[in-house]
């Protein structure tokens, strides 16, 4: 099993700024997801802004999330 997500922080460029629990960050793009429908709501940016992590992953207020394992295995890892 993959780390799960610790924080997240919205970035621009649909970004995320991510911190997972074995202390290793990462950026993940959203903008890939934004033309499926239940992600198109994050198009808007002051709701792309309300991302908080939740059960290991990250998650808006209606219900958009994103697998954990996706997160940590498609994000760009930073130093």
């Amino acid at each position: 099993m993959n780390p799960r997500v610790k924080s997240v922080i919205p970035k621009d460029g649909y970004l995320l700024e991510l911190v997972f629990e074995n202390g290793q960050k990462g950026l993940y793009d959203v903008s890939k997801l934004l033309n499926f429908p239940v992600f198109r709501p994050l198009k808007d940016r002051t709701y792309f802004q309300q991302v908080r992590p939740m059960f290991g992953s990250v998650a808006w207020p209606e219900g958009q999330d994103i697998c954990p394992d996706t997160l940590y295995e498609d994000s760009i890892k930073q130093d």
